[in-house]
């Protein structure tokens, strides 16, 4: 029934387009989680808020809340890390967003970053805009005056992830109260096509409609013709409880594919509070939906990836 609700709030919304995305394989949401790793240092000791993949020159993104600075303060710090853990370099942002998701894209042997700008008193990204990640700069966007990107002219504020194997640029942004999601080929991103994107609906509470635990959202990622969402709370928030959940939905129909489903992934770490979803795909082909927790205490704390690799 929830699937049949969630298709009719989907195709009555206002926003909706024309279904374009070719068909592609779903994750199996079921199936047990592996570890990349556990407890690693990022550049900043705040917990992560999501993670991104250079698919192309196989690089790794992490964002934090800069060291220091309050939770609406919108400042940031990207760390570069290899896939052992280990930190290569980072930048930080300031006044830019939240973090719940950044883009990773490459140019040649560059890295272009796409992230939230211009961050409101709520601490929550305006606009988004595009750099290249350079080790040990700051990024100040009272003094930057790069290009401020909304994509769509109902465009308050949100976020941007790549889908880095079928190559689209997905943007979460809220309308009205109301958080929506647009998809476009990536090729017209860059260029700055905006004008036609391949799907534009809202998207249900997860909670109230779709029967999450709870309705505090930790990240998305898009993989093919699917939409993934991460929920849930830290061990501190729920009281010990285990509620972190994921759901897939079927971009072109608004259909509710397989979920919200418990996640156990590093259920025995300390604090765990899920943050981040993200798709990888290995040299070997194996395509990957990373879910990232952070843990470790307050001034501590770690990143934390694991993944799941089965397609159905």
């Amino acid at each position: 029934m929830r699937a049949i609700t969630f298709l009719l709030a989907a195709l009555t919304a206002a926003a909706v387009a024309v279904a374009q995305i070719p068909d592609s394989k779903p994750f199996d949401l079921t199936t047990p989680s592996h570890d990349l790793w556990r407890h690693k240092k990022t550049a900043a000791y705040t917990v992560q808020q999501s993670m991104t993949f250079d698919n192309v020159n196989r690089r790794l993104f992490i964002v934090n809340r800069r060291n220091g600075a309050s939770t609406t303060s919108g400042d940031l710090t990207i760390s570069q890390v290899d896939f052992a853990g280990n930190l290569l370099g980072s930048m930080d942002l300031l006044a830019c967003g939240h973090g719940v998701n950044i883009a990773a894209e490459p140019v040649g042997s560059d890295t272009y970053i796409w992230s939230e700008t211009d961050a409101a008193a709520s601490g929550y990204g305006t606009a988004l805009w595009r750099f290249k990640f350079e080790n040990g700069k700051t990024l100040d966007p009272a003094k930057d005056k790069r290009e401020r990107i909304k994509p769509l002219e109902k465009f308050e504020r949100g976020t941007a992830t790549i889908d880095p194997v079928y190559e689209r640029f997905v943007v979460r942004y809220q309308y009205e109260k109301s958080m929506y999601i647009a998809v476009w080929d990536l090729d017209d991103a860059v260029s700055g096509n905006f004008s036609s994107p391949l799907v534009d609906w809202k998207i249900p509470n997860v909670k109230d409609d779709l029967g999450a635990v709870t309705g505090v959202n930790q990240g998305y990622a898009v993989y093919g013709r699917y939409l993934y969402i991460l929920t849930g709370e830290s061990y501190e928030a729920s009281g010990g409880k285990l509620n972190s959940q994921v759901l897939s939905m079927d971009l072109n129909t608004g259909e509710l594919v397989q979920g919200p489903v418990m996640t156990k992934a590093g259920s025995t770490l300390e604090f765990r509070e899920p943050e981040g979803l993200a798709i990888y795909k290995t040299k070997d082909g194996e395509a990957r939906l990373f879910l990232g927790f952070a843990s470790g205490v307050a001034g501590d704390r770690r990143s934390n990836l694991f993944y799941k690799n089965v397609l159905v």
